[in-house]
């Protein structure tokens, strides 16, 4: 499949998709950031976006007038469509603010199932502020993440061990100074039968639990120097900081927005390269319908995905087209190739 950026309403586009392109069931990432429902006007001037103003200068980049219940409704059509693109394998990232995410939370239960909800994560976005207000300081807006099923692709990742994380996370050292730490070799549960309920040195696993592999990798363990003995002959298993790919990431996430974007509520383009890798895979599909100045098509191109981004604002459509022949990254990495689809001669630049 080539890739696709189509100028038009992005409702229409999915549809298009779902009907022209046939791709039910096809795409297996879904990246969006849509209006907050903030009431107010994106715009540009001199090259430089501004966040929201509702004077008449600069470029209208793009109207957030959807506000309430009509919000809602428009994103849940949306939602529906998305969801029938989705692949079984498929996931869905949904950038939103405080103001409205909680609502739109209830509403992504609605659609893909609650069972279905992996994370709220908190995304880092500026440095402290020092507004005067009622109120704390608000320096981060939400991506709400969802699955298609159960069986999703998952990369996990990992983010590197910083120093004071050697310290605290792998306290002790050997007699070469490598750092390391120790786990318990028992889990929770009782077996009946099997190897992980077997003596290993003439113990058993304490009441309730049993070995978490069998005792012939345990007894290896050990003539290897994997194992430490307490002092009351308590086994656990030696894990080194070498050896470790870095710690998991959690659900609070800091990719601060350009300083100076170019485009409206542009994002980091490193938070779509984590999202991207984690929840795709080389040659899958990645699907933004309000793709702005298409960070998210850009990162998939450099990640090796095929990609389709909608949107319905010229300026969006211009900054984009910009942004993919400008492509940074490895010196071998060609420019995409796309399909480009116009669903809306008009060029109109307000969400509706």
């Amino acid at each position: 499949m080539r890739n696709v950026l189509i100028h038009g309403e992005n409702i229409t586009g999915l549809q298009y998709l779902l009907d022209e392109k046939k791709l039910l069931g096809k795409i297996d990432l879904v990246y969006i950031d849509p209006p907050f429902a903030t009431g107010g006007n994106f715009t540009i001037t001199d090259g430089r976006a501004t966040t929201i103003s509702n004077s008449k200068s600069g470029d209208l980049a793009y109207s957030d007038n959807l506000v309430g219940v009509d919000f809602i409704d428009f994103l849940r059509k949306r939602l529906v469509l998305l969801k029938k693109l989705l692949s079984e394998e498929g996931s869905i990232y949904l950038h939103i603010d405080y103001k409205i995410g909680h609502y739109v939370k209830i509403l992504m239960d609605e659609v893909f199932g609650i069972e279905n909800f992996r994370n709220d994560i908190a995304r880092v976005k500026c440095n402290p502020k020092n507004f005067n207000r009622i109120g704390f300081g608000n320096l981060k807006d939400l991506i709400l993440f969802y699955t298609k099923s159960k069986t999703p692709i998952w990369n996990e990742p990992r983010e590197k061990y910083t120093e004071k994380d050697f310290e605290n996370l792998f306290p002790k050292k050997d007699k070469y100074g490598r750092r390391y730490t120790t786990v318990p070799i028992h889990a929770p549960g009782e077996t009946e039968n099997g190897k992980s309920n077997q003596p290993f040195r003439g113990i058993l696993p304490p009441k309730g639990r049993h070995w978490r592999t069998d005792v012939e990798t345990l007894e290896l363990w050990d003539k290897e120097g994997l194992i430490e003995w307490s002092s009351k002959g308590n086994p656990r298993k030696i894990i080194f900081a070498d050896e470790r790919e870095g710690k998991r990431v959690q659900d609070i996430w800091e990719f601060k927005d350009p300083q100076y974007p170019t485009y409206p509520t542009e994002k980091n383009s490193n938070l779509l390269d984590l999202i991207i890798k984690t929840s795709s895979k080389e040659g899958s599909i990645v699907l933004d319908c309000f793709c702005g100045s298409g960070t998210t098509l850009k990162s998939a191109h450099l990640n090796n995905r095929k990609w389709i981004g909608i949107d319905q604002s010229g300026l969006a459509i211009k900054a984009t087209r910009q942004k993919l022949e400008n492509v940074e990254g490895d010196i071998f990495v060609a420019k995409p190739d796309y399909e480009f689809i116009e669903l809306n001669p008009a060029s109109r630049t307000t969400v509706a």
